[in-house]
Formats: C-alpha cells, sequence, structure tokens
C-alpha cells in the first residue's frame, strides 16, 4: 500500500507532535501539578481524541468543519469553553484539590475523559488531519480512505510515544518540586492558568 512516502510521513509526523502544541501544553500542565500518572492518562485520552479526528478524516466529517464557518466555531467554543472551565477549577482549588494524592477527587477515569474531550473539541485538529494526511495517499495504491486510516493510526501511535514522553519528564520535574517546596496550591494555580490559555487561544485564533 505505501512506498518511501511512509518513510517521510512518519518523520514529518515525529517532528511535528515533538513541537510543543496545546496536547503537549496540556499534558505537561497535568503532569507537573498532578503527576506521572495523571500526565500519561492524559496522553491516552488525547490518543483516542485524535482517533476520532482520523475517523472524521477519514469519513470526510472533517471536510463539512472546513467548509461551514458555522459548525466550526461552535465546536471550537465549546472546546474553549472546556478548557476555560477545566481552569477555573484547578485555579480556585486548594494545595489537596487536583494533587495526584488526592485519586478520590480527580479519577483516572475524568482525567482520561477530559483528555480526549479537549482533543475532540479542537477543531484545528480536525483540520489538521484533513489537510496532512492526504499529502500521502495516493489513488494508485488502492482506497484512499484505507491509507488515510492506517496512516492517522500511525500518527497517533507516534505521537503518544511523544507525549508519555513528555508526561514522564515534567512529571519528574513536578516530584522534585513537592519534594523540596510546598507548593502544591501554587502548581494546581499554574496549571489552571495554562488551561485558561489555552482555551482563549483556541477562541480567539485564527480558523486556518
Amino acid at each position: 500500500m505505501f512506498d518511501s512516502s511512509l518513510a517521510a510521513f512518519v518523520v514529518a509526523g515525529l517532528l511535528l507532535n515533538v513541537t510543543p502544541g496545546p496536547d503537549v501544553l496540556y499534558i505537561v500542565g497535568r503532569s507537573l501539578a498532578q503527576g506521572r500518572e495523571a500526565g500519561v492518562v492524559s496522553a491516552l485520552g488525547i490518543a483516542t481524541g485524535s482517533l476520532v479526528h482520523v475517523a472524521g478524516a477519514t469519513l470526510g466529517l472533517s471536510a463539512i468543519l472546513a467548509a461551514t464557518p458555522m459548525a466550526y466555531d461552535v465546536v471550537r467554543y465549546a472546546g474553549a469553553a472546556y478548557l476555560v472551565w477545566l481552569g477555573v477549577r484547578a485555579l480556585g482549588s486548594r494545595a489537596s484539590a487536583l494533587t495526584i494524592d488526592q485519586a478520590g477527587t480527580f479519577s483516572r477515569a475524568a482525567i482520561f475523559r477530559q483528555g480526549a474531550v479537549t482533543n475532540i473539541l479542537n477543531p484545528k485538529v480536525a483540520l489538521f488531519f484533513l489537510a496532512f494526511l492526504p499529502q500521502f495517499t495516493d489513488p494508485a495504491r488502492g482506497s484512499v480512505a484505507l491509507q488515510a486510516a492506517v496512516l492517522g493510526l500511525i500518527f497517533i501511535a507516534n505521537g503518544l510515544l511523544v507525549c508519555v514522553a513528555y508526561a514522564l519528564g515534567a512529571s519528574a520535574i513536578g516530584a522534585w518540586l513537592r519534594t523540596r517546596y510546598d507548593v502544591h496550591t501554587w502548581m494546581n494555580r499554574a496549571m489552571g492558568a495554562l488551561f485558561v490559555g489555552l482555551g482563549v487561544r483556541l477562541a480567539l485564533g485564527a480558523r486556518r
């Protein structure tokens, strides 16, 4: 199905994944404030959200977002509002409210769900897959939809590895800080400010 273009796709995808973007910043924020497990679970949630976008690009749903400004804006503002809501909750938390030690407050399922939702409600991710995947498909090699789906899965798998690496690194820094200073509250507030900033960026960002 693929030729040497697959290697080019993998290299390009890895370069894009390594470059810090909203998803990486989200994972780093979680990892610093809540620890390694929260960061890894967030990465898994974001990867799951990306599966939805790949499916959308394969089925043509992303094309609808690209062609319909109102649909794009509805998804964009919903995602921005969700991020701001998460950020405000974190900003108003005390030291024990959002830390990894309080597993009952923020369960793995909640962290996973929030990671997935923040990714799903970012229409720029949908448009990215719609623009990026077709560049490496060729009708002469068979079903374009199948090629796009396979390429999307490869991109997500590589992205997950990169995101987990970011989570592990950021959580190590967070753990180091927590052993030396009582910074839980400030770390949670920093995470909250980061989420609010990402939400504002998404709401005010250009369509393309």
